[in-house]
């Protein structure tokens, strides 16, 4: 009988050491080893029996030419939600090995097998690998759905020797493991869940997909970080790794790839929880946008819209900031949706080209929606709102914003500039501001007043009218968040610090 032998893994990359160390040197982590035992592996181990009786004769034999590879079965296939094959990168590849990780309850079930039941209605076949339920649950959830479930077949088994004989003789055209935390090797000790185990289990569904060119969906739990549990070995062995995001109180859920070898690591699938189900949402900005952004209500001050690109896909959604006196020694500064430094980077732009005060203000900027913009463009529409809350003042109604901000106050260009135009004017907005950028002749839709700004004072022109008549000082004006005087920049009118506009002044730019 074989001798137990403790060692400790390093969760992040597998390195093994005989002792607890407290920084890992393979990969720098801290704290990231377990304690593990394990047992000396057999001669015949499971990976070598399934594998080599699932391969036809020697290793030699295997080996062909690139260009003698027939590429009949490789085309993709639709998943039944386009959503999906969008994050997928077209569709399941076959012999695709994708691991969709996510919080409990956030539906990264109920997305599987509804998958499931459309890949079966395109009269392929279904294997279901029920780690974690019954049957009896999956068929309950299935009618709950009302899903067709006639291509599916479910197999209520965490032993993965089962696991890969079903697969070798059943051979069916797509496999969903859930989870793979639930798995277990009988050949390697350790519970299930446990670095050891997902490690070996990963191993030998991988190459089964590969050797078999069947495309397995594994469903993996997180921890607390909100990364996958189990070895970061896990998110190296597979083609792509997609996260399901949203507030599981909520209706709102995004799908997010951050790994693919298919296709792109920027595209988002958007979904909506609803009784009967995962609903893609085919417009999102629609759902990012609140009625009066829609409608011709006219803006709150502190509201602004902003044209963002996930992946190829243009999106507008809204950004509201609320600034107010701060009773910290420190004031607040927090982004919801956005990353923090580049929030603290925008308001030491204000401080320094537009000579506003923040030093006793707390600033608040929140994305409608849940959804979180990593790219640049959205920095001009974070500074419109907050000097929109600022001043009280509403941004013109119709107004899309879009342009990265230069620690010079300047208005960088952006990319894909054509598609956000178009975005804009298909939802019915009537003004847009970019940066000044060269455009196709033919780029600009009918109907949209395009407004190029060069500086943030181009921007304040451009976004705030000036005071109407009949207003009163108390009415227009909000907190005064002004130094002695504001800094001049590139001719900013000085009349912002009161914001007293004249029409000249406001359209001189922008006649």
């Amino acid at each position: 009988m074989a001798k137990n032998k403790t060692t400790y893994l390093c969760t992040e990359c597998g390195y093994s050491a005989p002792s607890y160390l407290g920084r890992c040197p393979e990969c720098q982590s801290w704290n990231s080893f377990s304690e593990q035992v394990s047992v000396k592996p057999k001669t015949d181990t499971l990976r070598t029996r399934g594998l080599t009786s699932a391969s036809e004769g020697n290793a030699e034999s295997r080996i062909i030419r690139l260009s003698d590879v027939a590429m009949d079965n490789a085309a993709q296939y639709s998943s039944g939600f386009p959503e999906l094959d969008r994050v997928l990168g077209g569709g399941i590849m076959p012999g695709g090995y994708i691991l969709v990780g996510g919080d409990p309850g956030i539906g990264k079930s109920t997305l599987m097998l509804q998958m499931a039941a459309k890949v079966g209605q395109q009269g392929k076949f279904v294997l279901y690998v029920a780690g974690e339920e019954s049957p009896y649950q999956i068929k309950m959830r299935a009618e709950r759905l009302a899903l067709a479930a006639d291509q599916i077949s479910v197999l209520p088994v965490t032993n993965i020797q089962q696991v890969l004989e079903s697969i070798r003789s059943a051979q069916p055209d797509l496999v969903v493991i859930d989870s793979i935390q639930a798995m277990y090797c009988a050949d390697v000790s350790g519970t299930p869940g446990s670095v050891s185990q997902i490690k070996e289990c990963a191993a030998i569904l991988m190459e089964a997909a590969k050797t078999l060119n069947i495309p397995i969906f594994l469903i993996g739990h997180v921890t607390k970080e909100g990364v996958v549990s189990g070895p970061k070995l896990l998110e190296h062995t597979v083609d792509a790794v997609l996260y399901f995001e949203g507030d599981k109180y909520q209706n709102l859920r995004i799908l997010r790839t951050v790994k693919n070898r298919f296709g792109s690591t920027q595209e988002i699938g958007v979904f909506e929880m609803a009784e009967m189900g995962l609903r893609e949402i085919a417009n999102p900005s629609e759902l990012f946008l609140s009625q009066s952004m829609l409608g011709s209500a006219g803006n709150h001050p502190g509201s602004v819209v902003a044209a963002t690109i996930e992946g190829s896909r243009p999106i507008l959604v809204e950004i509201q900031a609320l600034v107010g006196q701060s009773t910290y020694p420190s004031p607040r500064r927090v982004g919801n949706g956005i990353d923090a430094n580049r929030l603290h980077q925008i308001i030491a732009v204000l401080e320094r080209r537009l000579g506003l005060d923040f030093s006793r203000q707390d600033v608040y900027v929140n994305v409608v929606g849940g959804l979180r913009i990593d790219e640049p463009a959205a920095d001009l529409a974070v500074a419109v709102a907050i000097i929109s809350s600022a001043r009280n003042l509403s941004v013109i109604t119709g107004t899309v914003v879009t342009g990265e901000i230069g620690l010079t106050g300047e208005i960088r260009p952006v990319r894909q500039c054509q598609n956000r135009l178009q975005e804009v004017a298909r939802i019915g907005f009537q003004r847009m501001l970019i940066p000044r950028m060269e455009l196709p002749p033919n780029g600009i839709p009918e109907k949209l007043q395009l407004l190029q700004v060069a500086t943030i004072g181009d921007t304040i022109k451009a976004c705030f009218s000036p005071r109407r008549p009949g207003h009163t000082e108390s009415e227009h004006r909000g907190p005064d968040l002004t130094r002695h005087a504001p800094i001049p920049f590139n001719e900013v009118p000085e009349a912002f610090a009161t914001h007293e506009f004249s029409a000249e002044e406001f359209t001189e730019d922008f006649a």
